[in-house]
This record gives C-alpha cells, sequence and structure tokens, in this order.
C-alpha cells in the first residue's frame, strides 16, 4: 500500500422493494466501508428497489426513480466524501423506464449508465441504453456497466478506450435456472460471471470492481461473488457467495503503467484488422 493507494469496495447483499429497508443496509455498508478507508464503493445492481422476480416477461418492475429526484440525492447525502454507485430503476419524462447504474459522491451525480444488453425478457420491463461512456471522479475516471452487459467485450473496451481506469460493473446475476448446483459455489453461471470479471479486467488492462446481489428473490437465486480484481487479472478480494465487502487497496495509477508496460492490450490494437466490429448484422453471423 503506498501514499497513492486507493482502498475499494464492493458489496455482495440482498435488495428488494421496501426503499427504507435498502436504504437503512445502504448506510450500515457505508459505515462499515468507511471504518476500512474505503473511498470508493459499488453497490448491486437495483440496490434501490430490488430486481425483477423473474425474467420470464412479466414481473412487476420496481420503483422508478428519476435521476434528479430525493432518492438519489439521499443516497448522495450518504456517500458524502465516497464515491458510491449504485443501480436502480430510471424513471425519464416520456413514461420510459432503464435499468440504470449511477455514480454519486456528496456533490451530487457524477455520472449515469442505462443498460445495454437485456437478457431474456428484460426489455418487456426496461427500455435499452445506447452508450458507453466514462467519466471524471474524485478517485480517477471511471466507467460503469450492468450485469449482463459485461458478457460483450466491446462494452469493457469502449470505456477503456475512453480512458476509464477503474470500470465498475453492478449485477443481479442469478445462479443457473437449468441444472442448478445445490452448491452456489459450484454454480456454472457463478462460474461464468468470474470468468467475465477477470476477463474483462486482464484483456482492457483495468482495475473492475464488481458487485452482485446475493440470497433469492422470486424465482432467482443471485451467486454473490463480489470482488476487486486488478489489471492483471487477479482477484484481490471477493466475498464467495456469501453476502459483505470485498476491500482491496491499490495504487491504481502505479497498477495501470505497471500492467501496460511491456504488453499494452489498448495500444498494441489493430483496428485495421478487424474493421467489421460493431458493423455485421447479426442476422449474418453464424
Amino acid at each position: 500500500m503506498t501514499a497513492n493507494s486507493l482502498t475499494m469496495a464492493a458489496v455482495a447483499a440482498p435488495f428488494d422493494r421496501d426503499l427504507d429497508a435498502d436504504f437503512a443496509r445502504i448506510r450500515s455498508l457505508i459505515a462499515d466501508a468507511r471504518a476500512q478507508g474505503v473511498r470508493l464503493m459499488a453497490l448491486p445492481e437495483a440496490a434501490l428497489g430490488g430486481y425483477l422476480a423473474d425474467l420470464d416477461g412479466a414481473a412487476e418492475g420496481p420503483p422508478a426513480l428519476a435521476v434528479d429526484g430525493p432518492e438519489i440525492a439521499r443516497l448522495a447525502a450518504l456517500a458524502g466524501e465516497m464515491v458510491i454507485v449504485a443501480g436502480y430503476c430510471e424513471a425519464v419524462d416520456d413514461g420510459t423506464k432503464y435499468n440504470s447504474a449511477v455514480c454519486v459522491s456528496g456533490d451530487g451525480v457524477l455520472g449515469n449508465h442505462r443498460k445495454v444488453h437485456q437478457p431474456l425478457a428484460e426489455d418487456a420491463s426496461y427500455g435499452a441504453g445506447d452508450q458507453f461512456t466514462a467519466f471524471d471522479t474524485p478517485v480517477g475516471r471511471i466507467g460503469t456497466m450492468i450485469c449482463y452487459d459485461k458478457a460483450f467485450p466491446e462494452s469493457a473496451r469502449a470505456l477503456a478506450l475512453d480512458g476509464a481506469e477503474i470500470i465498475v460493473c453492478v449485477s443481479a446475476w442469478p445462479g443457473s435456472r437449468t441444472n442448478a448446483s445445490a452448491d452456489l459455489s459450484r454454480d456454472r453461471w457463478k462460474r461464468r460471471f468470474d470468468l467475465f470479471d477477470q476477463a474483462r479486467a486482464l484483456e482492457n488492462q483495468v482495475v473492475w470492481l464488481s458487485a452482485n446481489q446475493t440470497g433469492t428473490y422470486g424465482s432467482l437465486r443471485f451467486v454473490g461473488s463480489a470482488k476487486v480484481v486488478d489489471p492483471g487479472g487477479e482477484v484481490l478480494a471477493d466475498t464467495g457467495v456469501a453476502g459483505g465487502l470485498a476491500v482491496a487497496s491499490l495504487d491504481v495509477t502505479q497498477a495501470l503503467e505497471t500492467a501496460r508496460r511491456s504488453m499494452g492490450h489498448l495500444r498494441d490494437r489493430r483496428p485495421d484488422a478487424y474493421p467489421v466490429l460493431g458493423g455485421r448484422p447479426a442476422a449474418a453471423l453464424p
């Protein structure tokens, strides 16, 4: 740990429709994190109001909140000197609802991301976002994404190319829907969750925070596994399938410089060799 180290925490915890209970849990998590010197904390997808009870298309959605509304302001007030990323259902003037992640500090909203990639029938409950954009914060340049977004390498790559030093992925990632393991730690969807976290960090040589829900909600059983991953893909802290805080300290600038010194994955790209990326219709793919 150096004088320039940043202490970060990724949360694994359950959240539901009871906003007062959600805020009480968040307040407790912030107090625990603050006592450990945490300056950047990631809460799960849908931390304000809970996720969907199922992904079959008919589930009732969480309460829709305005990004400039009182609930997000309440979260910012709780954050104080910390930077916090949390998932919520975003309401906009035209009536559309988005599965979003907001980044706040005591100064207010620093960034907001709308989930782009929607699994199964999630599109029955939410509109889709259409961009990945990094933004500056008191703890460095950050990019955010939500759950299924991380299954697409282009998502993290877009944020890294936009200068993100730290990527925060908030999730409500469940265990497998079929052939579920009685031991959640051996669940194949949990393994995929972990593989994506390490791969996205390594291929972009960025610091990666991954928060996730725990427990069950409706038909979904969440895998937890909140973690902090360094730019070499090494897991620095991990909650496993239990709830809690994954806390790690890292000199982010030094870690990025070290990882990228010899083999810089962003620097050594050859875009001319793969111009088709992003332009080929999905229907044309095998």
